[in-house]
C-alpha cells in the first residue's frame, strides 16, 4: 500500500488564505485609525483657527467701541459747561448689525459678517469713589469712611463692609515719600505694588472679593461706588439719590430725589445753583460735590456668532477744546460667555 507524506513545512490552501485575509484587515484598521487622528487634528486645527480668528475680530470690534466713546468724550470736552445726562455721551449705542455699517464702505467685501456691536458711557463721577476713603497721609479718612457707611446703609449692606474695605485700601495703598521742603507722605496717584506689601490694590468693584466680600455683595455695590486712581468729588448732575444723600451731610432720599427731578429739567451749571435747591442750612461741600467729570466708564459689547464678549475701560478726560484728551487708564473683560 502506497502512503502519501506530507511535509511539516507545508500549509494547507485554506490556513494560508485566512492568514492574509486577517493581515489585511489588520492593514484597513490600522490606515483607518491614522486617517481617523488625521482628520480629527485638521478638524481641531480648523476650530482652534476660528476661535483666535474670532478673538481677534472681536478685539478689534471692542478697540473700535472704545474709539468711538473717546470721540464723543472729547467732542463733548469743547463745550465748558457742566457734564449731565442730557448730553450726547450719556445716549448709549444700541446693538446694531455690524454689516449695516461694512456695507456702506464699498472696499469691504465681509458684509455678510454675524457681528452686533452695542456700546455706553457712564460719568464714573456718579458714583462714590472709595478712593476717597484714604486721605493724602495715607490713613482712613473718618469723615469720608461716614459717607460710605451711610451709603451702604441707604442700599441695604452692612455698614461694617466700608470699614473692611477702608482698612484693605488703607493697606494696599502705598505711600511715597514727600517731595523735598514738603511734609508728610504723600499717595502715589497711580501707586505700583509695593515690594514689602503682600496687597494688590484693587482697581473694580469686582477686585474688592480680594477684601473678603461676597459676590452678592459686590453686585450690590457695583452701581454706587467705583475705585479711581486719585480723589474725586461726586457730579450733581449725574449721581443716584443714594449716593447724594451720602455725600451731603444731612441730606434724606427724599430731598435727594427732588434733586434729581429739578436737574432733570435743568442742569446745576454751579454750586450755587444747586444750593439754591438745598433746602434748610444744608451746605454743598465744593471738596465733595461738583458738576464737571473727568473720569467715565465705556463699556463695548460684541456679539459675534456664538460668543459674547464685554470689555469695560476706565478712562480719564484731561484738558478742553483742541487740547483735550481721552486715555484709558483701566481695562477689564466682564464677560466671555457661549450662547447655546
Amino acid at each position: 500500500m502506497a502512503v502519501t507524506q506530507f511535509s511539516a513545512a507545508s500549509t494547507p490552501p485554506h490556513k494560508s488564505s485566512g492568514a492574509a485575509l486577517l493581515m489585511a484587515m489588520m492593514i484597513v484598521a490600522l490606515v483607518s485609525t491614522i486617517a481617523s487622528a488625521m482628520v480629527w487634528q485638521q478638524w481641531r486645527a480648523v476650530q482652534v483657527e476660528a476661535a483666535e480668528r474670532a478673538r481677534t475680530q472681536s478685539q478689534w470690534l471692542l478697540t473700535a467701541a472704545l474709539d468711538w466713546a473717546r470721540l464723543i468724550l472729547r467732542e463733548d470736552a469743547k463745550g465748558e459747561g457742566p457734564d449731565h445726562l442730557g448730553e450726547p455721551w450719556a445716549v448709549p449705542l444700541a446693538e446694531a448689525r455690524l454689516s449695516t455699517f461694512l456695507a456702506a464702505d464699498k472696499n469691504n467685501t465681509d458684509v455678510d459678517l454675524e457681528a452686533f456691536l452695542s456700546g455706553s458711557i457712564t460719568d464714573a463721577h456718579s458714583r462714590y469713589n472709595l478712593r476717597n476713603l484714604v486721605n493724602k497721609e495715607g490713613a482712613v479718612d473718618p469723615k469720608e469712611l461716614l459717607v460710605a457707611q451711610t451709603l451702604f446703609e441707604h442700599i441695604n449692606v452692612s455698614r461694617e463692609l466700608a470699614t473692611v474695605i477702608a482698612k484693605g485700601l488703607e493697606s494696599a495703598i502705598p505711600t511715597v515719600a514727600a517731595p523735598q521742603g514738603a511734609s508728610g507722605p504723600t499717595l502715589n496717584p497711580l501707586p505700583p505694588p509695593a515690594k514689602d506689601n503682600p496687597l494688590v490694590l484693587p482697581h473694580s468693584v469686582q477686585q474688592l472679593a480680594w477684601f473678603g466680600l461676597e459676590p452678592q455683595t459686590l453686585r450690590r455695590l457695583e452701581p454706587f461706588v467705583v475705585l479711581l486712581p486719585v480723589q474725586t468729588q461726586v457730579n450733581l448732575n449725574t449721581a443716584s439719590r443714594e449716593v447724594l444723600a451720602s455725600v451731603v451731610d444731612g441730606l434724606d432720599l427724599a430731598s435727594a430725589e427732588r434733586l434729581i427731578q429739578t436737574r432733570r429739567r435743568s442742569p446745576f451749571n454751579n454750586l450755587d445753583d444747586a444750593q439754591k435747591e438745598i433746602a434748610g442750612a444744608l451746605v454743598l461741600a465744593p471738596e465733595r460735590v461738583g458738576v464737571r467729570s473727568s473720569f467715565f466708564e465705556t463699556r463695548g459689547r460684541i456679539r459675534l456668532e456664538s460668543r459674547v464678549l464685554e470689555l469695560r475701560t476706565i478712562v480719564q478726560r484731561s484738558g478742553s477744546g483742541r487740547d483735550a484728551r481721552v486715555e484709558p487708564i483701566f481695562r477689564e473683560l466682564v464677560s466671555s460667555t457661549e450662547i447655546p
